[in-house]
Parts: C-alpha cells; sequence; structure tokens
C-alpha cells in the first residue's frame, strides 16, 4: 500500500469514525427510531452524498457500529494472556480485566444500553458476545474442584459478569475503575480456583 491508499484509507476510516459517533450521540438525543440519515451527516458536518459513499443506509451503519464494538470486546478479553495460559484467581491483577478498560475507553458507545430506542441488538448482543467469550475461549476450574455443569457455570458467571457491569454503567461509572476491577477479582475468587485461556480460531491465524 503506498503513501496515497495510506492516506485515503485513514480519511475513510476518520469519517465513518464520525459518522458513528454522530449515530451515538443522536441516539442519546432522540432514540434510534426517529434518526434519519440527514440527521446524521448534519450531526457529523458532512453531506448525504459522503454519507452514501460509505453506508447504503442508517442501518447498515448501525449493524456496523454494533460489530464493531462487540468484537472489540471480544479481543480485548484476550490481550493481557497467551494461548493455553493457565490463570489462577488468587494472581489477578488489574491487567487482567482489559475488557472493562475497553468498557470504559469506549463509555460513549456502551452508555448507549441506558436507553429504550436504541442502537438496535445491544441489549441483547451485548450480554451474548460476554457468554459467548466464556464458552470459546476460557476453561473454568472451580473451588476445590466441585463437579458442576459447565454449561451452567459459565452461563451464570457470564450474565453475572454482564450484571455488575451493566450496573456501572448504569450508574454513570460511579465507581472508579481500579475499584470495580478489585471487587470483579474479589467475587471471581468465590467461585472460580483458576482457568486456562484457549483463545478461539480467529487468535490463532
Amino acid at each position: 500500500m503506498n503513501d496515497e491508499q495510506i492516506l485515503k484509507s485513514q480519511q475513510r476510516n476518520r469519517t465513518e469514525e464520525h459518522l458513528k459517533s454522530a449515530l451515538i450521540q443522536l441516539i442519546k438525543k432522540k432514540g434510534y427510531h426517529a434518526i434519519s440519515v440527514k440527521d446524521i451527516v448534519d450531526q457529523a458536518g458532512y453531506n448525504r452524498s459522503t454519507f452514501y459513499l460509505h453506508y447504503q443506509d442508517k442501518f447498515v451503519l448501525a449493524e456496523e457500529l454494533l460489530n464493531t464494538k462487540l468484537e472489540g470486546l471480544r479481543l480485548a478479553v484476550g490481550k493481557p494472556y497467551s494461548h493455553g495460559q493457565k490463570v489462577y484467581t488468587n494472581k489477578l491483577n488489574f491487567e487482567s480485566f482489559q475488557i472493562i478498560d475497553y468498557i470504559y475507553e469506549n463509555r460513549d458507545f456502551f452508555e448507549l444500553i441506558r436507553y429504550d430506542d436504541t442502537l438496535p441488538g445491544l441489549h441483547t448482543g451485548f450480554p451474548q458476545t460476554i457468554l459467548k467469550i466464556y464458552e470459546e475461549q476460557f476453561i473454568f476450574e472451580t473451588i476445590n474442584d466441585s463437579p458442576v455443569n459447565m454449561e451452567y457455570f459459565k452461563y451464570y458467571t457470564a450474565y453475572g459478569f454482564f450484571g455488575i457491569l451493566n450496573n456501572w454503567i448504569l450508574s454513570d461509572f460511579r465507581e472508579s475503575r481500579d475499584m470495580f476491577i478489585k471487587n470483579v477479582i474479589e467475587l471471581s475468587k468465590t467461585h472460580i480456583h483458576s482457568f486456562h485461556y484457549v483463545g478461539d480460531t480467529l487468535d490463532l491465524k
């Protein structure tokens, strides 16, 4: 890729980020279903022709926004670990929860979960992504190796984690990141002895 192509790619990415940001702000102002393409381009400072160079309609923009952020969630989880690594919960630290850093750094987006008329698929996609991460990327060992239905265990743990994340978001991130992570670590120690990070097929490419 030459310099001109790199510049065009950067400009394209910048424009698309501006359009996504505009959509986020408009959802908070007036709700998703009331938003038009004109609203989006006015908010972003572009014109309709620029919008249609990038997206067919607002539905495609919304879908890409959701998919990109949830994919970022999946990628953030694995950053502290190497494939096959075993981690004991009594060794967890602030670096272990880059997923929480990711949510905080992208809080402008994740705040959309507060709204009823919000980005389609967010209310279900967010917790389902966490569950999928637990199902595909981790092998858990319980305290004292207690026998449990591991499918239930992962469901219970994933949705419990989502619940406290959701509460943190709804509280306007009242608790500091460090305190929130500290509390998550303490909770993890009550039912998880250790886990293997196995990643998924995308991590191995």
